[in-house]
């Protein structure tokens, strides 16, 4: 089994994510790294940061001592979101970036994202050479050739300065609510809002080695509503351990997913003449009501497999500006070169304040069509694209939903399962025909 997945390497640490082996991947990636260098004469530099899990500590530890070994010269910026180390590569030209977190994941798991000159998640292509290095003899340097370890205590200011820069709006009057997940967000993100105008409340800010993603953040937004609606709030924030995604809480307590911030932004882009091409780009679980309402704003929706790297891989390739996921995953090109999630907000609150309306009324211009996922378990998932009753099932179910539903069938990528997702005009009829092509799925693949 591949070692890097969709989103770079992950695991429970400690136990599939070893300090030996992430000091195995980034020696390798330093070797691949030198090699790849045009100016011989120049040292490598990397950044290197992590969230606030405690596994993320001697992680750090074994990478910083593997790129140092290999004659890497490595800068420390300690805990702080994934965006803010994509952002911090390519502002310091430096030539590696590595981030250290799972993201939303549960505390016990980690995982390494590898980041390329300019800022760039790794492509597939040079994730595949390094795994075939690891191991691998090499001649270590010795003296003056080793690399360097230097904490780097600028980073975290410089990446507010770098969110700051896209605030045009002031957030003067807005009353928010951020959980931080008491992960890499837990300073920086209260800082930033509250900078850019608004009165902050932070609620998980404090992390403590074991408690990210515990109960609270983009994946528990129970505990964001009630203290949106305690706080008499205008809106509520939520992001993950490290930070790239951004979901959000109206003041009436609705939730408002990735989807209705698309929506919202596409909009807003739209309007400013900022959204290139006239496209924003979504996934093919993108909810039909996003795509409704692209439509009834006339702007084109190209979609993309699932995954934030396969949304920028089809921006950067088409040159278009705003994308992203239902899960909070937004990238804005000429902001920057990843998905950031308090950039996303920043640029969230600041259609509110330009239009004077409220999230909620801005969300309305999205109705959410009901959306059923059933997970087909211990199925031959390779078989379900040669299955005629399968075929036939499907276009049925599509025929019987027509423009007001969809049906989407996906092999799971790391598990032995099939997703079926379906969307319709009510929850009971999405439910009735995704638990009919489930059922199906499983005596035909079981």
């Amino acid at each position: 089994m591949a070692l890097f997945g969709t989103d770079g390497i992950r695991g429970l640490a400690n136990r599939d994510l070893t300090a030996e082996l992430a000091l195995d991947v980034s020696v390798a990636a330093a070797h691949i790294l030198v090699e790849s260098s045009s100016n011989k004469d120049h040292r490598p530099t990397a950044i290197v940061g992590q969230d606030s899990r405690a596994s993320g500590e001697f992680l750090e530890a074994a990478v910083v001592a593997g790129l140092t070994s290999a004659g890497i010269n490595v800068y420390r910026v300690g805990v702080l979101p994934t965006p803010a180390i994509a952002h911090l590569v390519a502002e310091s030209k430096a030539d590696l970036g590595v981030m250290i977190s799972a993201s939303h994941n549960p505390m016990p798991d980690n995982g390494i994202k590898l980041f390329a000159r300019g800022g760039g998640k790794l492509d597939d292509a040079i994730e595949a050479r390094i795994e075939a290095r690891m191991g691998e003899d090499w001649e270590r340097p010795t003296g003056k050739n080793v690399g360097r370890a230097i904490n780097d205590d600028s980073a975290t200011e410089r990446y507010l300065k770098h969110l700051l820069s896209s605030v045009e709006t002031p957030l003067k009057g807005l009353k928010i609510v951020v959980d931080c997940a008491n992960g890499a967000s837990s300073f920086v993100a209260p800082e930033a809002y509250r900078r850019a105008g608004a009165e902050v409340v932070a609620i998980f800010n404090q992390p403590d080695g074991w408690n990210i993603n515990e109960d609270c953040g983009s994946t528990h937004l129970h505990q964001l509503r009630a203290a949106v609606l305690k706080e008499g709030a205008d809106v509520g924030i939520a992001h993950d351990g490290d930070a790239d995604r951004c979901l959000a809480i109206d003041a009436a307590g609705n939730e408002i997913d990735g989807d209705h911030i698309l929506t919202l932004l596409a909009r807003g882009f739209k309007a400013r003449g900022k959204l290139k091409s006239n496209t924003v780009v979504g996934t093919v679980m993108s909810n039909l009501g996003f795509m409704h309402a692209m439509k009834d704003a006339g702007i084109d929706v190209v979609t993309t497999p699932v995954g934030d790297r396969y949304v920028l891989e089809n921006m950067i390739a088409n040159d278009y500006s705003l994308g992203g996921e239902q899960s909070g995953h937004v990238i804005m090109r000429d902001l920057a070169n990843t998905g950031d999630g308090v950039l996303t907000a920043l640029q969230l609150l600041q259609e509110v304040v330009r239009t004077g309306k409220t999230l909620q009324e801005l969300a309305a211009t999205m109705v959410r069509f009901p959306q059923v996922l059933i997970n087909v378990k211990d199925v031959k998932k390779d078989k379900l694209a040669d299955s005629a009753a399968i075929t036939a099932a499907v276009k049925s179910a599509e025929a019987r939903l027509a423009d007001s539903g969809r049906v989407l069938l996906r092999a799971s990528g790391t598990e032995p399962l099939v997703r079926v997702m379906v969307e319709a005009a009510s929850d009971s009829l999405a439910h009735e025909v995704a638990r009919g092509l489930a059922d199906i799925v499983k005596s035909e693949l079981g």
